[in-house]
């Protein structure tokens, strides 16, 4: 079966250069933006409200992410929102919530549904952002449940086009290699 694939009435929108390992699923109302990277065993599930991806957004292994559908406890859903320059660690869950432009969420993060994560944080690995909760720009959170821990200096704030340009650069050798993981 293939990597992006429709489900329903949707199929997946892809920028330009963008990479889908063959064994990662893109499915339903999703759209990645340019230079989107997605890597081996992500499962990205718009099946049931929209997801939408940044330019630049790197989303590594075995993370998770979908949406909040729309139903009796919360008519309207979330839907699930990444903007650009994002760097989505290892094992994340993210899950009908909205994520700024240039974020750090670290391996094993999980943020939920209706939390928002402003521009330029960082989210520790392992921490859990609870539903409805807002993470504010500029900060380092961690921790079970996520507490603000320090601003971040400017080198971190640095770090964040750093890292999209080094996974975009890395996305593109796997291009070579491979192709973009995806049969169109």
């Amino acid at each position: 079966m293939a990597a992006v694939r429709k489900f329903k009435q949707w199929t997946p929108k892809l920028g330009k250069r963008v990479f889908v390992d063959k064994s990662a699923v893109v499915l339903g109302d999703v759209e990645l933006g340019d230079d989107v990277s997605v890597w081996p065993q992500v499962s990205v599930r718009g099946d049931m409200h929209r997801i939408r991806i940044g330019a630049r957004t790197s989303v590594q292994d075995n993370s998770v992410l979908h949406i909040t559908h729309a139903g009796p406890f919360n008519p309207d859903g979330w839907p699930l929102i990444i903007g650009e320059d994002v760097t989505i660690g290892h094992s994340v869950t993210l899950h009908g919530c909205t994520i700024g432009n240039r974020v750090l969420i670290g391996m094993g993060a999980i943020v939920m549904d209706g939390a928002i994560v402003e521009d330029e944080v960082v989210v520790a690995a392992g921490a859990l952002v609870t539903p409805g909760k807002t993470l504010e720009s500029g900060y380092m959170y961690a921790g079970s449940p996520a507490k603000q821990i320090r601003p971040l200096k400017q080198k971190e704030r640095d770090f964040f086009t750093y890292s999209a340009g080094n996974y975009v650069r890395l996305k593109d050798e796997h291009i070579e290699e491979y192709g973009c993981g995806y049969d169109w």
